[in-house]
């Protein structure tokens, strides 16, 4: 119970929201032990929307009553699951009238991180081809609908046959769908295929195999080898991989076709105050996108469903407070 760390007087730029829903994402334990947050409890459910019940006295942009959506700071000593927060104003926008509750604590955190890696690192623009590393997911649904709104042409891998189905239903739709789970399926020849043997522009991963051979978890992990192969001229790498090691050929390679490669860490937007803002009301109008969820689940639900996606059971869940 973190109800305790919610403080009663609101500082000057502050806003205390009664918390409606959040979305539960997985915790990187080791980047809070990296940044030296020497607490017991790590909040979870940072991901929130609810409505404004108070302002502190150099608030701008909100007033009571406002519908608004943010993600709490890491360095936060309260949880989504708290029936209110208190969060500067610059952590939050407007929640747009067009999505419920649950969709915009769904769509909030991964429209971010979809953003940030389409637009901020890897530039993309009309016309590119960007490939993105299971499609199916909810950053990667999120991606492929705004990717198709910048005039990008999308191909998707898909690690089950049901991901396939959904990612072969989309509208607008995906260029191509690669079965990656079908071992006759061959990734790089399918994205070389497509592009007329010259490569993607873009291509995001979820996560990346370093060897050939790796533990049956990470066996749907594309190879390291594989998308240095497959980038096209110019083109630009986009790893979610914190772990990525390059060998001397890898880097060759890149360096042969001029590619570049960014590492996607969505929590460095909030090191930065001058950019918090910003970036929450330029993802917002690319949120508009729906993003693919489950049925959300009960506060009393929230313990279970948290362990489900620590331990990657489960891709997300959302957390509804009734």
């Amino acid at each position: 119970n973190m109800s305790q760390n919610v403080p009663s007087a609101l500082g000057s730029n502050q806003v205390k929201v009664q918390v409606k829903a959040c979305a539960l994402s997985p915790l990187d334990i080791k980047l809070h032990e990296d940044l030296k947050f020497q607490r017991d409890l790590v909040p979870v459910g940072r991901e929130i929307v609810g409505i404004v019940l108070q302002v502190g006295p150099k608030v701008t942009f909100f007033q009571p009553d406002d519908e608004v959506v943010g993600i709490l700071p890491l360095d936060t000593a309260m949880s989504g699951l708290c029936d209110a927060v208190v969060i500067n104003e610059h952590h939050l926008v407007q929640k747009p009238e067009k999505l419920s509750w649950v969709e915009a604590a769904g769509a909030i955190r991964d429209g971010l991180r979809a953003y940030t890696a389409l637009h901020t690192l890897a530039r993309m623009a009309s016309g590119h081809t960007l490939l993105v590393l299971d499609g199916a997911s909810p950053f990667g649904v999120l991606s492929i609908q705004l990717a198709h709104y910048h005039g990008v042409k999308v191909l998707a891998s898909a690690l089950s046959s049901e991901d396939q189905k959904f990612l072969e239903q989309l509208r607008p739709s995906v260029a191509r769908v690669i079965g990656v789970w079908d071992a006759k399926v061959d990734l790089v020849d399918s994205c070389l295929e497509e592009t007329g043997g010259l490569g993607v522009d873009i291509v995001m991963d979820s996560g990346v195999r370093l060897h050939e051979e790796e533990p049956e978890a990470r066996c749907l992990l594309p190879y390291k080898h594989d998308i240095i192969t497959l980038i096209g001229v110019g083109g630009h790498w986009v790893t979610t991989e914190q772990n990525l090691q390059l060998d001397p050929p890898d880097s060759r390679s890149l360096f042969l076709k001029a590619a570049s490669l960014s590492f996607l860490n969505e929590e460095v937007w909030g090191a930065s105050s001058a950019r918090q803002g910003r970036y929450l009301l330029l993802t917002l109008p690319s949120v508009l996108c729906r993003p693919q969820l489950e049925d959300p689940v009960p506060l009393y639900d929230a313990t279970v469903s948290m362990e489900m996606v620590q331990k990657n059971q489960v891709r997300k869940r959302l957390v509804i407070q009734l």
